[in-house]
């Protein structure tokens, strides 16, 4: 009997040896294995069908109104209308039920409509048609019916269907061109490689085959990490295993380039591949808005209840006296007598709290939703932040956020790509201390068109003259560009130099590219790589080969990378290029003083530098290496963990060659963009993996540092000196001098009273202050205030040689600090996606690095730049608006329930509606609800010309200014005051006069209909008068809204359309108005409401102004001034005539 299967899994699952739990088995072509080599082991995978839609036909219904009753606001409303519907109510349970039906049905359409538009698309995807190979035969079949296994081909510019594993190609060597456009926006051509001992099978027959299996990790979201191994069964020995990396697997979404066909075997399917987890939903951010109108809806909550309560206790005060209990016309029954006073008491507090339910605004949640909803569309079609370079126009991914962009109080920013071009260019290279610079000095000799330059160096001499083209090989040999032929490009033909057909590179990385053209005008030109190996043209035009043996690819932990190849000689060489920190501690000899002078000398010019170094290996090293790699690859488990630590073995005793200098130019006013943020308030933090000088020296460029300010280093080299506790108090003291222990406000950085801090940390240090310590008393202290202390009292923070975790975590800790500031993050990069997750917004650059930063931020923009535009004017009218519709909403609440409540005193509590149902229903729905949408979609207090020139009037808004605690009780006592006049109004011309000129008596409809015509009218015209910017549209809703008010109540009256001659309200509408008193009445009452809210405003801005009222007084005077000049010039003009 053979036991090597029952072995195999004892081995697999007890020997403790790797972690198989998080491990999947695919059976290539669904074979099963041949017997006695392996167990067989069915497993279960989803099927191909992509699923982005949230709701079926059958769940939408329950589905959806289960999640929109989550919300307090619906849910409250509907147990209204369930208590309407249960007890005996003063009003009709449409009152409540129609407007939470209008909001609920609306928000459904809206979300069935987006749900039907990503059904579509997933149906389109599903059905898509697959190339399948079954039984030695390319078939067809439907995309959704791809299974993990199933051996697929895909030919030239098809999409890939699923994640697989590459098997063969058409060409030769193996490998096939990608691009991965839709998943990362990086458009340059990838390079992916076939296994070795796969690339063979060709054809259709050969792959049908092939027996193997894949031992994988299961499904997670990185783009970029893939760890597994392949077992090919060439005969019944053992199998052959094989590791499989990143480089092996083409990711769902990606195209075939230059490649006539490949085939590959599924791995991942469906809502498993990297492309479905990437697309899960981030977690929902919330704005300081939003959170401000939760707690005003908490206090008119309790104004709610407290009114419900007061009403009830009233009225059994009042019903204390036997002849007050009930009117002759409404007595009660036995049964109702009979019943306990608490029942009954408890019944009448929920029927006043139906009467005065109206407090609460329903309608005020779908307004701020179709807000910002429309109010998104303003960022996405303006023509200032459209970039004609790449074609692309602002993208708005998440509508939530617009008001948080007036708020913010931090901006933290990433470097490259970023506040510069991430344009690479070579400036120079140092080798043992001679530098060399393209096209104008090399071997110490000036090149043409470099006559204006002065000389840097002499010539290196014969010996530095090898060390120089070991250099300049180096740079040629390490690195992943590819080299391109001629490509068409959207029809423009890249690569055609005078007519001839040249090359170009391409590569994931611009510094790598810009080394090797550099290397190129230095006399070493990349040719290509072909059948693994590398050739390169030397300075006498020959040609050199290198086979490119292993490839340890750059990560941002190790900052390194290298290759090893073998020359046709015969000599194993190990390549390395890196950050300076990463290579100098490894590197045992060469002239590392002078390049490390050089290094610190080009970083204080602002330039990116590398160094390069090198080792020879003997044959025994490089195997050991091999083995050393190839064991780490295979492992399943800690994969990475044991690939880092084989890295480590790896790279050391190098001998230094020398140091690369590349520019990164500044991007276009990324300085101004700066200089306006600080003068609008906002604190600027740059944070960056890039060196202190580099990046210390781009601050200074882009006017984050000035000339004056005060470097504050909490750096490394200064906690090498001393403690860490030692110099945080330093710089504590240090700022805190001049004004004692208080903190500087956060605009006081810009005043010339202070001496203006800037501070350098470095990541090491960052994280020594994060760490918590466990002494904390007068001498430890708590270093994290202590630095948050001294942050706040810096004008700018340049955070260097930072992770992408601790980009995240300086977002945290100042999110977390007790101002609770609102951030912002922007970012170019996938190192910067968790620092724009972090932050309350995050803003993505469609930059060079990739679409990652983008596809994971709430907005996305083209250049810093626009950045300006976005925050000081879009950020400033967005907070604006939606500040004066929160606060409108309540306010117009107040002016319609307070009458109400004031009404129960006059009909002895007995819970008689003011208001007839159809005006209950339709106030907020109809009446009021355009005005006030349009005004928070077109309203501009200040042209955007200004915003722009005068960035400190962000500062007005700064805080959530509009929304706070004194601004919406104003609001809240200026509708009490407007309900008390309204009501108080209306009875005093009752009790004056009580009848029309044909002597009728007004009842109590007349009187509620006379209460609602001042309540609308007065509400449409504070709007009106709030107004600044008119338009045809304004002019259209406001007088429209009040035309349809008076159509809509002779329409209800039965005076328009006699077929609605609603009992109680028939001809009620008509005799108001035929009464002169009434007229009279509502023209008073509307002046006298609005006239304490206008003279307020007058006195505030003859007091108290802001900038901005100062600013609108000076344009109001302004345009007189002009309309006043004009008007002279044509009386002048006519009297000359």
């Amino acid at each position: 009997m053979d036991f090597s299967s029952l072995r195999s899994l004892i081995t697999r699952y007890c020997t403790g040896e790797e972690s198989w739990v998080d491990s999947r088995t695919v059976y290539i072509g669904n074979k099963v294995p041949p017997p006695g080599t392996e167990a067989y082991i069915l497993q279960r995978f989803p099927d191909n069908r992509i699923v982005s839609s949230k709701y079926t036909f059958w769940n939408f219904i329950p589905k959806n109104l289960f999640e929109q009753f989550r919300r307090i606001a619906n849910f409250y409303f509907l147990i209204i209308f369930l208590v309407q519907l249960i007890i005996d109510t003063p009003t009709s349970p449409m009152t409540s039920g129609l407007p939470l039906f209008f909001v609920i049905t609306v928000t459904a359409i809206k979300q069935g409509y987006e749900d039907w538009i990503r059904h579509k698309a997933d149906n389109a995807v599903n059905q898509c048609p697959v190339h399948v190979i079954q039984r030695g035969k390319v078939e067809r079949k439907q995309s959704q019916k791809l299974q993990v296994g199933d051996i697929v081909q895909v030919k030239e510019n098809e999409t890939f269907p699923c994640d697989l594993i590459l098997l063969s190609t058409s060409r030769e060597d193996g490998t096939c061109f990608v691009t991965t456009a839709s998943l990362d926006g990086e458009s340059s051509h990838k390079t992916y490689y076939a296994v070795q001992d796969t690339k063979a099978f060709n054809t259709a027959e050969e792959v049908e085959t092939l027996h193997a299996t894949i031992e994988c990790e299961q499904p997670q979201p990185d783009l970029y990490k893939f760890v597994g191994r392949i077992n090919i069964y060439l005969d019944r020995n053992e199998p052959i295993a094989r590791p499989l990396g990143s480089e092996n697997l083409l990711l769902r979404g990606a195209t075939l380039k230059n490649t006539e066909y490949i085939h590959a075997v599924a791995i991942y399917t469906g809502m498993e591949t990297k492309m479905a987890l990437n697309y899960q939903s981030k977690s929902q951010k919330r704005s300081a808005v939003e959170k401000s109108m939760n707690a005003y809806l908490i206090v008119y909550l309790c104004i709610l209840i407290s009114k419900a309560l007061i009403n009830t206790v009233l009225k059994y005060v009042w019903q204390a006296n036997p002849n007050r209990d009930e009117p002759w016309y409404n007595q009660k029954t036995e049964t109702e007598r009979q019943r306990h006073v608490l029942i009954r008491a408890f019944t009448d507090f929920l029927a006043f709290m139906v009467l005065f339910n109206y407090i609460i605004p329903v309608s005020m949640y779908v307004t701020v939703e179709m807000q910002k909803f429309l109010g998104s569309y303003f960022i996405l079609w303006d023509d200032d932040m459209f970039d004609e370079e790449l074609g692309e126009r602002p993208l708005v991914n998440t509508s939530d956020l617009n008001e948080e962009l007036g708020q913010v109080e931090y901006v933290f920013t990433d470097k490259t790509g970023t506040l510069t071009e991430n344009n690479m260019e070579l400036r120079e290279c140092c080798v043992d201390g001679h530098v060399y610079v393209p096209h104008a000095i090399c071997n110490g000799q000036i090149l043409p068109g470099a006559a204006e330059m002065d000389m840097i160096d002499s010539s290196p001499g014969i010996d530095g003259k090898e060390r120089e083209e070991l250099f300049f090989r180096a740079l040629c040999l390490c690195h992943t560009v590819q080299v391109k032929e001629e490509e068409t490009v959207d029809g423009i033909k890249r690569g055609i130099h005078q007519g001839k057909s040249t090359s170009f590179y391409i590569s994931s990385s611009p510094d790598e590219v810009a080394l090797v053209e550099g290397m190129k005008r230095l006399g070493f030109t990349y040719l290509r790589l072909k059948d693994s190996h590398m050739e390169i043209l030397n300075r006498e035009e020959e040609m050199e080969r290198f086979e490119l043996l292993e490839v340890l690819n750059f990560d941002s932990v190790r900052r390194r990378m290298s290759v090893i190849v073998r020359s046709s000689s015969g000599e194993y060489y190990l390549f390395c290029k890196g950050a300076d920190s990463s290579i100098f501690p490894r590197v045992v000899s060469g002239k590392v003083e002078q390049v490390r002078a050089r290094v610190e000398h080009n970083a204080v010019e602002g330039l990116r530098t590398l160094c390069v170094a090198y080792k020879k290996l003997t044959h025994e090293e490089y195997e050991q290496t091999c083995h050393l790699l190839s064991s780490a690859k295979l492992c399943l488990h800690e994969c990475d963990k044991k690939l880092a630590e084989a890295y480590d073995v790896i790279e050391k005793d190098f001998i230094l060659l020398g140091a690369t200098a590349v520019e990164d130019r500044l991007q276009d006013k990324a300085a101004d963009t700066i200089e306006s943020l600080h003068k609008a308030g906002m604190k600027v933090w740059v944070l960056t993996g890039d060196k202190m000088e580099t990046a210390a020296a781009t601050c200074y460029a882009s006017r984050l540092f000035h000339r004056n300010t005060q470097i504050l280093e909490l750096t490394t080299k200064r906690t090498e000196e001393q403690s860490l506790h030692d110099v945080l108090f330093d710089l504590s003291r240090t700022v805190l001098r001049q004004h004692g222990s208080m903190t500087r406000d956060i605009f006081s950085g810009l005043s010339g009273d202070y001496q203006d801090y800037g501070l350098i940390i470095d990541g090491a240090t960052l994280s020594a202050v994060l760490k918590p310590t466990r002494d904390v008393t007068s001498n430890g202290g708590n270093y994290k205030e202590i630095f948050l202390e001294i942050c706040r009292n810096c004008s700018a923070v340049l955070c260097c040689r930072m992770a992408p975790l601790q980009k995240a975590q300086i977002v945290k800790l100042i999110k977390a600090s007790k101002e609770h500031p609102i951030t912002l993050a922007i970012g170019d990069g996938a190192n910067d996606v968790s620092m724009i997750l972090e932050a309350h917004v995050g803003i993505g650059i469609m930059g060079k690095e990739g679409r990652q930063a983008a596809r994971n931020s709430d907005y996305a923009i083209t250049k810093f730049k626009h950045l300006k535009k976005m925050l000081l004017v879009h950020g400033h009218y967005y907070y604006i608006r939606i500040a004066e519709l929160v606060q409108y909403f309540f306010y117009k609440n107040v002016c319609f329930i307070f009458p109400q409540f004031l009404y129960q005193f006059f009909c002895g509590f007995s819970q008689q509606p003011l208001y007839d149902t159809a005006y209950l229903t339709l106030y907020n729905i109809s009446f009021t609800s355009l005005p006030i949408l349009l005004y928070s979609l077109m309203e501009q207090h200040i042209n955007m010309d200004i915003l722009k020139r005068d960035p400190s009037l962000y500062r007005d808004i700064a805080k959530n200014s509009l929304l706070r605690w004194p601004t919406f009780i104003y609001w809240t006592l200026l509708g009490v005051f407007n309900a008390v006049v309204f009501f108080f109004g209306a009875v005093f011309l009752f009790d004056n006069t009580t009848f029309t000129s044909n002597g009728q008596m007004f009842g109590n409809w007349t009187f509620g209909t006379l209460v609602f015509t001042v309540l609308v009218f007065t509400v449409t015209l504070k709007l009106a008068l709030d107004t600044h910017y008119w338009t045809w549209i304004n002019h259209f809703v406001i007088w429209g809204s009040l035309l349809f008010y008076v159509i809509f109540s002779l329409l209800w009256g039965g005076i328009i359309w006699p077929f609605l001659n609603y009992q109680r309200m028939y001809y009620v509408f008509m005799q108001m108005l035929s009464s002169g008193p009434a007229w009279l009445s509502i023209i008073l009452l509307i002046i006298v409401c609005l006239l304490p809210d206008v003279v307020k405003k007058v006195l505030c801005r003859a007091l108290w102004p802001t900038t901005t009222e100062r600013i609108q007084t000076k344009r109001q005077c302004l345009t007189a001034e002009q309309s006043t000049i004009f008007m002279l010039s044509q009386t002048s003009s006519s009297v000359s005539f």
